[in-house]
């Protein structure tokens, strides 16, 4: 290779991208945006649902019911409606996503040892929120239950009754259940696949268009110099972005890299590898900019947030989506990132995502190489 030829290439290329606006604005930008709007906006913490009660008993018990209940970090009480017609209006307007009617005479039940039923509401329109409020206010009954059951037995005669299984939890990794904690890390690989794959798939797509690409296979230029110098400024770019975002990460949400940092840097070059390799494939082979930019997206950006284990689990896809999804480079890269980011590990635990990166890098470079060849370079 005759470097001078790469830096004719790079330079070409350098100046193009400081005079496209569109470029710089989808190279920088868009970045800062995503984390900005992940970081604050995408959360799958279910906090503070909002809970309308119906107390029909109004009695001490149940009025500490419902303040225990509003107490608890899971439950935002804003309504003490009169009727159910009112409970199923909240919910029908999506003002509340959990109701609770307490019926007459509840307390009166409870004080003579029978069953005092309840009568809970949930909003199944989301099923993912739906279920983690099912399972909060079947704790918070079932924890009620349990000391009624202690006060029952004790009020027996019986010596008091201590429990057979006491559960010491406790949380690793991620101590605060915070989900900012891998969706932070995660918009690292988003971003390396919007500026390394969108940005160079439109690269020799615009050669061809622009009516270039001519004048370059007539130049003394082999495949791998054309390939490597429009690659470097891309390269650049992507580093500098998983820089800024590592750095707003901490900054702005406290999400601190636990492992060593030269670890990420060197999983990041060779996962932007892949994400270069990708695009400037795409480009070569579709020869538009817009055809190229919609395939773009629809293999390396929709896959990225979908099948790559970052929003959705891999464990509940369909098992085509499962098989799929070992194809995704982000795959690999996100589980490097929660390796370095929560697990506080190393090399030796996460050298198999690097060697298939690496080997995924080898791979499309090699396919890359055949595509400029057979385009006269």
């Amino acid at each position: 290779m005759d470097f001078r030829k790469i830096q004719a290439v790079a330079r070409k290329e350098y100046y193009h991208l400081i005079r496209d606006f569109r470029s710089l604005y989808l190279a920088f930008v868009i970045p800062l945006l995503l984390i900005l709007m992940f970081g604050y906006a995408l959360s799958l913490d279910v906090e503070d649902i909002n809970t309308v009660v119906v107390d029909h008993d109004k009695t001490q018990d149940s009025r500490d019911f419902v303040r225990r209940l509003n107490a608890s970090a899971y439950f935002n009480v804003i309504a003490h409606l009169p009727d159910i017609a009112a409970a199923v209006d909240y919910l029908d307007r999506n003002l509340a996503m959990l109701a609770i009617v307490i019926p007459p005479d509840w307390s009166e039940h409870l004080k003579m040892d029978r069953k005092g039923a309840l009568q809970v509401l949930i909003d199944g329109s989301d099923p993912n929120f739906a279920g983690s409020t099912r399972a909060y206010i079947t704790a918070y009954i079932s924890g009620i239950n349990q000391t009624r059951l202690l006060e029952y037995l004790n009020r027996q005669g019986l010596e008091t009754v201590k429990q057979p299984l006491a559960g010491r939890i406790r949380v690793w990794f991620n101590e605060d259940l915070e989900s900012r904690n891998f969706i932070v890390p995660g918009i690292i690989a988003i971003i390396i696949m919007i500026v390394g794959a969108l940005l160079t798939s439109l690269v020799i797509a615009r050669e061809y268009e622009n009516g270039t690409m001519e004048t370059i296979q007539s130049l003394p230029l082999r495949a791998t110099e054309f390939f490597v110098g429009k690659s470097i400024p891309y390269f650049f770019i992507g580093l500098t972005d998983v820089l800024v975002a590592i750095l707003m990460g901490q900054l702005l949400f406290g999400v601190v890299m636990k492992a060593s940092f030269w670890l990420i840097v060197v999983a990041a070059a060779i996962y932007l590898g892949v994400a270069l390799s990708i695009g400037l494939l795409i480009s070569t082979l579709t020869k538009s900019q817009l055809v190229a930019n919609q395939m773009a997206i629809l293999v390396t950006y929709l896959p990225s947030i979908l099948l790559s284990n970052f929003v959705f689990p891999q464990e509940n896809m369909p098992i085509v989506l499962k098989f799929i999804s070992f194809l995704v480079p982000a795959t690999y890269f996100i589980d490097i990132l929660n390796g370095l980011y929560l697990r506080n590990l190393g090399m030796h635990h996460l050298w198999p995502s690097y060697v298939v990166l690496a080997v995924m890098f080898a791979f499309l470079t090699g396919l890359n190489l055949a595509a400029l060849k057979r385009e006269g370079l």
